[in-house]
């Protein structure tokens, strides 16, 4: 039987840049094409859908929001719980939803929480240390190596991330660790660069989740990246592909399955999510992030599986509904 579903997103369209922000302040919010992709899929699987837009408009809604569950994909507005907002939200109104609760989408939005977890559960992940001031970083080098990409701590979508953003030596890294600090107001995560190739893990459940073929990072053409990395100016203009594949070698392909789902668990992850990785020359695999609020985009990496897979882009949004309908009961 069909059910009503709320869809909670923020469109990049919506978005009223301030004078102080960066140019991909809105990176992370999602295309009406986007919205329009998910509903229709929602449709397709015989339920109603009702558009409820960011946290702002949920809060206005929320007296007469008639909904049996939100699917959320929300970003939320500032802050380094901002995608936390929606799910607290729901969880006090008593509103089933799906996806990864606050607790789950803070602590990963968070890199440098994140990492702590995966090392406390003995995942593999770059080195790294924090800092928010560009003059304090020769003690804190001792435990790392060049060359080290530059982050800002809690920002997806390759916020934050240029060419500028890989150092190879202190000037460079005080250079970008101020760029960061000044730009984005708020501390930096530095990690030794990975030279590699890069992938992603895309996993969808709960009890026993399902853990997809890993899907191979295409730059400039390349899958051995070398130097190259995720950057914003990329994501932007078609340089960067996603390659669903059956070439990659079984026992890295085991070995990123198996971290992947371990990651998954780690920080609790719920009914959807993705693991980034880089891997060395040597195959050994490093977890980047763990992301429980990944693109469902017509580009990304879950419609290339779904073409991969050979089932429909419906098949793949209903099994995370699927998901959440088990865990709560609504089946």
């Amino acid at each position: 039987m069909g059910k009503t579903i709320g869809l909670a997103y923020d469109l990049k369209t919506e978005y009223i840049f301030k004078d102080s922000d960066p140019p991909d302040a809105n990176a992370e919010f999602d295309h009406p094409l986007t919205i329009d992709l998910i509903s229709k899929a929602i449709e397709s699987l015989g339920h109603k859908i009702v558009r409820i837009g960011n946290v702002e408009n949920l809060l206005k809604k929320m007296g007469s929001l008639k909904v049996d569950i939100v699917f959320n994909i929300s970003e939320g507005l500032f802050g380094r719980n901002r995608e936390s907002q929606v799910p607290i939200i729901l969880e006090m109104m008593n509103i089933p939803f799906v996806g990864s609760d606050g607790l789950t989408l803070g602590l990963s939005l968070d890199k440098v929480m994140a990492k702590k977890v995966l090392i406390s559960d003995g995942i593999p992940t770059p080195k790294f240390f924090e800092t928010d001031d560009p003059e304090d970083n020769l003690l804190k080098l001792k435990n790392v190596k060049f060359p080290l990409i530059v982050k800002p701590r809690y920002e997806g979508s390759s916020k934050g991330l240029s060419e500028k953003s890989r150092v190879e030596n202190l000037e460079q890294l005080k250079e970008q660790v101020e760029y960061i600090v000044k730009t984005y107001k708020q501390s930096a995560l530095v990690e030794e660069f990975i030279s590699g190739s890069e992938y992603t893990v895309a996993i969808i459940g709960n009890n026993q989740p399902e853990v997809f073929p890993p899907v191979q990072i295409k730059i400039d053409g390349k899958l051995k990246l070398g130097d190259k990395f995720y950057t914003f100016a990329r994501i932007h203009s078609g340089r960067l592909e996603y390659v669903c594949q059956d070439k990659l070698e079984k026992s890295l392909k085991n070995k990123l399955m198996s971290l992947a789902l371990k990651t998954y668990k780690s920080i609790d992850c719920r009914d959807f999510g993705r693991v980034d990785f880089r891997v060395d020359e040597d195959n050994n695999p490093y977890v980047l992030e763990i992301n429980p609020l990944p693109s469902l985009s017509g580009e990304d990496v879950f419609m290339c599986l779904a073409d991969y897979l050979k089932v429909s882009y419906s098949t793949m949004i209903s099994r995370m509904l699927d998901a959440a309908f088990l865990r709560y009961g609504l089946n």
